[in-house]
């Protein structure tokens, strides 16, 4: 079966179950995690950032660029970004944009976001450019808008605009600047004794459980790590993210770029592979917290050559009552023959 993709590609030939050729492969991901974690000790990130290994370029009021690499431990099985991985490239690039202007320690949750797909694969070097276009005249909170424009060597790939809520931190929680590391410019950390912490033995229990499955049955590490593993029914689809640190942003939530990709797989999930994800609209409504989050897609509309879809993520708060969390809508369209 093939496996749909944001951008219009389609893999009919997934990664097979690692063979004595894939170790490096499969190694080489491990060696990013372990970065990825030793990067996370120094305050004011998340370790999906890390992960990632997002660079901060300019960064100044006018503009913020990020870019990233897309390699083995963040594509997919056709060798693009992963959804999580893009968007979390946006939302950083066009939150940079709004704390450009502000005290570097400052939170920012998203409110809103939307992207356009422009049919381009996501691949290589991707490069965000945010820019700033102020505060949202007459709110009683301080709600920055911006926007973004994500390109490779091909083209335009992706455009994009959202709105981030100024916050004050939790209480008992210290924010530190945003690391503004720029690619080839930081070796990994060493960890003394190479002892991790509790939560960092968390983040790479997860990762060896996933490169585990990508060993003995294929398929794409970040996909599995990041806990993407949506049910199809007949017009829709449903999924249970178990919730961590691998997945937290600097307060403990599920990071808002990991949320979004998680709702949009699960949104492409529930139609067949012959549609293609093109845009998205999504609504951030409450924190992602609890053990774990549930998320639901249905087609709400199916026509010849669009499709509609409505995706809704739920978690348990404090209190132990479910709430929901995200709200999503998504447009598809038929791929070309």
């Amino acid at each position: 079966m093939a496996v749909a993709c944001y951008n219009g590609c389609v893999n009919a030939h997934p990664l097979p179950a690692a063979t004595g050729a894939d170790d490096e492969r499969l190694d080489s991901i491990r060696r990013q995690v372990l970065r990825g974690i030793a990067l996370n000790r120094e305050p004011g990130y998340h370790f999906a950032g890390n992960f990632l290994d997002l660079s901060y370029d300019p960064v100044g009021t006018d503009h913020t660029a990020l870019s990233v690499d897309v390699a083995p431990h963040c594509c997919t099985e056709d060798g693009q970004l992963s959804l999580s991985g893009f968007a979390i490239l946006a939302d950083l690039a066009m939150a940079g944009a709004v704390r450009a202007g502000l005290d570097p320690k400052t939170r920012l949750a998203t409110v809103t976001m939307s992207l356009q797909f422009c049919g381009l694969p996501g691949t290589g070097r991707l490069h965000a450019r945010g820019l700033m276009h102020g505060f949202i005249a007459g709110a009683a909170g301080r709600q920055g808008t911006s926007t973004v424009a994500i390109r490779n060597e091909a083209g335009l790939v992706c455009n994009g605009a959202a709105t981030f809520m100024v916050l004050k931190p939790p209480k008992g929680v210290e924010l530190h600047p945003v690391p503004h590391r720029r690619r080839g410019e930081h070796p990994t950390p060493e960890i003394p004794g190479g002892r991790l912490r509790p939560d960092e033995k968390k983040v790479l229990a997860a990762a060896e459980n996933s490169i585990a499955h990508v060993r003995t049955r294929g398929g794409s590490f970040v996909r599995h790590f990041w806990g993407v593993r949506a049910k199809h029914t007949p017009g829709a689809a449903q999924a249970t993210v178990k919730n961590g640190p691998h997945i937290g942003n600097r307060v403990g939530h599920v990071q808002g770029g990991i949320l979004l990709g998680l709702a949009a797989e699960t949104a492409d999930a529930a139609l067949t592979p012959h549609w293609q994800l093109t845009a998205l609209s999504s609504w951030y409504i409450s924190p992602g917290e609890g053990r774990a989050l549930k998320i639901r897609s249905k087609v709400v509309h199916h026509g010849r050559l669009v499709a509609v879809g409505r995706t809704e993520v739920t978690g348990k708060g404090a209190d132990g009552a479910r709430r929901k969390v995200f709200e999503l809508m998504t447009t598809h369209a038929y791929r070309a023959e």
